[in-house]
């Protein structure tokens, strides 16, 4: 049961445009809590909640150094939740998926 309800967390926070935006912008790398707060035109106690939300579903880590907090990306937690769902709710795409692997892809290439 914990599963479903951890990937349930996943999505709950994916529900947010600025959640999703934020998730961006740790990509390239960790950011300070303020860094993130200022990429966007919401309160940074906004900003500090959504930072939870996403931190509660595992989608972020955070860590101190002196008086910051840096942000960053735990980005196999979003791999695997949204893999996992789509494993479960389309099973036939692993199959696909599989199959366009396995298939070398040719180019079609005009003899020089």
């Amino acid at each position: 049961m914990r599963n479903d309800e951890s990937t349930s967390d996943v999505f709950t926070a994916l529900s947010s445009p600025i959640r999703r935006q934020i998730l961006q912008e740790l990509r390239d790398g960790e950011l300070a809590a303020g860094d993130i707060a200022g990429r966007f035109p919401v309160s940074g106690p906004t900003i500090s909640r959504h930072l939870s939300v996403l931190r509660g579903a595992g989608l972020v880590t955070e860590r101190r150094d002196a008086n910051r907090i840096l942000y960053s990306l735990v980005g196999d937690r979003l791999a695997l939740s949204v893999g996992d769902f789509l494993s479960a709710v389309c099973p036939e795409q692993i199959v696909l998926r599989t199959i366009q692997k396995a298939t070398p892809t040719h180019t079609s290439e005009a003899p020089a």
